[in-house]
């Protein structure tokens, strides 16, 4: 027994207590919602939550911003290695989360440089193109650039990709199956090993029952959510909007996690089933009593960490037996 697991005699929702704290906390302080803010305003916010809630970063021995071409212009890419120096071997490709809207390479930086140590891994984290200065589908096109680039083992990289491990969170665990799906139809260079999706958006989340459950005082709100759609304005029949709607028989091995107390927790359920469904490769965990983003948020519900170790166990069991 850890202490986090939740009493199934209690019909209300199972909080943690050290995420009880953190929103008690956050209701206390009344922050202005992000449909009230300019779109700097929420963008700074954004940094300067992942700041005050996620551990500090890693010291590596590699923290290094590169580039490489993209369809409108040069892509923003940061590597983070803890190996000055690697052979052959699997390079993890990460896209953060944000709505597609208001994060980037530093609001994740904490986040990759825990990837990185905890996996023995390069991780080149890609900087996409925000909406809604640049709606969909640029950033999804700009993942996907990124990832071919990577998976080329471009001498600018200085790691030869013996693989691809695709991984993201929340917005970026969209772009996490779109682009895999993307080179499962058009294969790069070197092949997609595994995707690890972290309470993705794969679904229209506004047609599931846990946007009505969680839309207020649980992190991620209905009203952040509907400005990030907004903002986005992805085609709601287009797979690369809800992948779900996309080939999943050619899903490559895949770990998938939610959070319980999440608005779009359901969507990633809908695609953990549909995978089954479908013959894929699926390892599906829910982490219990946590909200959206839980993996930026291990300074504040320290007992994050242990959700987001989980992932790298499950990660390293894939890998090793041949994900």
């Amino acid at each position: 027994m850890t202490g986090l697991e939740p009493d199934l005699t209690d019909s209300t929702p199972y909080l943690r207590p050290d995420v009880k704290a953190f929103l008690d906390a956050m209701s206390a302080m009344g922050s202005p919602s992000i449909a009230d803010m300019t779109l700097e305003e929420a963008r700074g916010s954004y940094i300067a939550m992942h700041q005050m809630g996620d551990r500090p970063p890693r010291d590596l021995a590699v923290i290094r911003d590169l580039s490489c071409s993209g369809p409108a212009g040069d892509i923003a890419l940061r590597l983070y290695d803890a190996r000055e120096s690697r052979g052959e071997g699997p390079v993890i490709v990460f896209f953060h989360g944000g709505g597609y809207v208001i994060g980037d390479l530093d609001t994740h930086q904490s986040l990759c440089t825990e990837i990185a140590a905890q996996m023995d891994l390069p991780v080149v984290a890609v900087d996409y193109r925000r909406a809604p200065e640049h709606p969909f589908p640029a950033a999804v096109d700009d993942c996907e650039a990124a990832a071919r680039w990577v998976a080329g083992s471009p001498a600018e990289l200085g790691r030869a990709a013996s693989g691809l491990v695709l991984m993201g969170d929340s917005a970026g665990g969209n772009a996490t199956i779109v682009t895999a799906q993307a080179m499962a139809a058009k294969p790069g260079a070197s092949p997609v090993l595994l995707q690890v999706p972290l309470f993705p958006q794969a679904s229209d989340e506004t047609k599931c029952q846990s946007f009505s459950d969680f839309a207020e005082g649980y992190l991620l709100t209905r009203v952040a959510i509907e400005f990030f759609r907004s903002s986005y304005a992805g085609q709601p029949d287009n797979p690369r909007t809800f992948p779900i709607l996309g080939d999943l028989a050619a899903t490559p091995p895949t770990i998938l996690a939610t959070a319980s107390l999440d608005p779009i927790r359901d969507s990633g359920r809908e695609y953990a089933a549909a995978l089954v469904k479908a013959g894929a490769d699926v390892t599906y965990m829910e982490m219990q009593g946590i909200t959206h983003s839980f993996s930026n948020m291990r300074q504040v519900m320290p007992s994050a960490q242990q959700d987001i170790e989980r992932v790298f166990a499950a990660m390293k069991l894939a890998l090793r037996t041949g994900a």
